[in-house]
């Protein structure tokens, strides 16, 4: 049996609520990996909020790509990895990448604080797209029995 997701199921699994693990290669080391929050919509894009002097920006910048994995802590264990292509990088509006991030994750009252607390923040946010080109799924709630 087939653990896999189909597309419709890869997609509406994305677009949960789920801390991304994104990796990103680092010139002769291992990957660079990280928690993030992150959106997704069914058939758009992966994007990403962070700041731009950081690490993981700096090393998406330099590969033009990343993968993210998201994933189920508990049985029946899913996850869905994608990989692909940095379409974008610019400047992030705060109201409309950042916020809806922070109500994403915490829900609307405590995001709004935790928003009020990183706007307050020195550096400038980058948003981050990027287009799924690679898929690798399971879902073994699918197992028999």
């Amino acid at each position: 049996m087939a653990f896999s997701m189909t597309k419709s199921e890869r997609e509406a699994y994305l677009a949960g609520i789920h801390v991304g693990i994104l990796s990103v290669a680092e010139e002769s080391q291992g990957p660079f990996a990280v928690p993030v929050w992150y959106a997704y919509e069914p058939g758009g894009e992966v994007r990403v909020v962070t700041v731009r002097t950081t690490k993981k920006a700096k090393l998406i910048e330099r590969a033009g790509r990343f993968s993210l994995l998201a994933q189920t802590e508990a049985p029946p264990y899913r996850y869905a990895s994608v990989e692909g292509p940095v379409v974008a990088m610019e400047p992030a509006d705060l109201e409309r990448d950042l916020r809806p991030l922070c109500h994403r994750y915490l829900g609307r009252e405590q995001g709004d604080g935790y928003f009020d607390m990183l706007a307050s923040m020195q550096g400038e946010r980058v948003l981050i797209k990027m287009r799924p080109e690679r898929w690798l799924t399971a879902d073994y709630s699918k197992a028999p029995g």
